[in-house]
Order: structure tokens, then C-alpha cells, then sequence
């Protein structure tokens, strides 16, 4: 099954409410991401038609991308932990046995878990700042700490996703690196 697919398909490893949690959360992301994706290239494409045939530019254009980045950005960590794709550092963990890599799987998520939720709370912090200076969008007019709200979210899907992660672990003989993704290396070697 291709990424696309397992996508299209998700059905949480995790079973009764957690895995009704993880599968709502799965599909929120989708819709997410891919209307920020074709929202970001609406905007784009639309701005160079302004510019290079009308001769004027979307005034607005710039804030509408940053806004899209800043949501796609804080979507996509929940996605990339909900399909094992973080970037990690396995020399040592590869060395252990399956009881050891599991365990310390267990610690790594929870630890993230951890982290993601403590920048959640300062992220909250952040907003409630910009919203007390009352700061507002030059082009569009609206408050700044609108576009910040991705932020905790995101934080908040990831945080769920790395300790949904760790309960994994913790019921299961194998180890995962989420909820659906088994520790392994595929063998991506292709002949040219």
C-alpha cells in the first residue's frame, strides 16, 4: 500500500476510544494540509496572473501565504509524527534488543509528548500577548494572533500523536514509531 493510500484509508492501531481519537485527528490533518496546499497555490498562482497580466498584485497575497505556511507548518508535525517521519538519530537504539528499543521508544515519545505540550502552554502565552497589543494585519485588518492559532493546535494533535505513540508501545510486543508504523528500515535502494 503506497503512502497516498494508507492516507486515504488510515485506521488507527489503537483500539476502542484512543483509536476513534487518533483516526478523527488523522483526518482533520488531511483536510488541513491539503486545502492549505491548494489555498497557498490558488493564492500564488492568482497573484502572478495579477502581476503579470493585469499589472497589479494581490496586495494582500503575502499575508494569505504566511498565514497558509504557518498552518500547514503546525499541521504537518502531527502528520510527520502520525507516519514515523521525524528525522532521528538511531545508532545507539539500533544496537538494542527489541525489549530495549521499545523502552526507550516509550521514554522518547513520552519525553516529546512532554515537550510538545509544554510549548503548547507557551504558544497559548504568545497569542494571549498578541492579543493584548492588539496588533493587526497592515493589508487584510484583522488581528495578528488569528494566524497564531495553528500554532497551539498543532502542538496540541502532536503532543496526543507521541503519547498515543508511547500507549502503543506500551500494549504491543513490537515497537512503533506511532501508532500505525513499525520500527524497520525499508530497503530504498533502487537501480538506476
Amino acid at each position: 500500500m503506497t503512502d497516498e493510500d494508507s492516507e486515504k484509508h488510515y485506521h488507527s492501531g489503537l483500539p476502542g476510544f484512543l483509536g476513534t481519537i487518533d483516526t478523527f485527528i488523522s483526518k482533520v490533518e488531511a483536510v488541513i494540509l491539503a486545502v492549505g496546499v491548494l489555498l497557498m497555490a490558488a493564492n500564488t498562482v492568482a497573484n502572478v496572473i495579477g502581476r503579470f497580466v493585469l499589472g497589479e498584485s494581490i496586495f494582500f497575497s503575502g499575508e494569505i501565504n504566511r498565514i497558509l505556511i504557518i498552518m500547514i507548518t503546525f499541521a504537518g508535525i502531527g502528520y510527520a509524527a502520525r507516519h514515523g517521519r521525524h528525522i532521528r538519530m538511531s545508532a545507539i537504539y539500533d544496537a538494542l534488543p527489541v525489549g530495549g528499543r521499545r523502552a526507550l521508544m516509550i521514554m522518547i515519545s513520552l519525553f516529546t509528548s512532554l515537550v510538545m505540550f509544554f510549548l503548547l502552554y507557551y504558544s497559548v502565552i504568545y497569542i494571549l500577548g498578541l492579543y493584548d497589543k492588539g496588533r493587526i494585519l497592515p493589508a487584510l485588518g484583522f488581528p495578528i494572533f488569528i494566524i497564531y492559532v495553528w500554532v497551539p493546535l498543532g502542538f496540541l494533535i502532536t503532543g496526543i500523536q507521541y503519547l498515543l505513540t508511547a500507549i502503543k508501545n506500551m500494549t504491543s510486543r513490537d515497537v512503533y514509531l506511532s501508532t500505525t508504523v513499525l520500527d524497520g528500515y525499508k530497503d530504498t535502494e533502487t537501480e538506476v
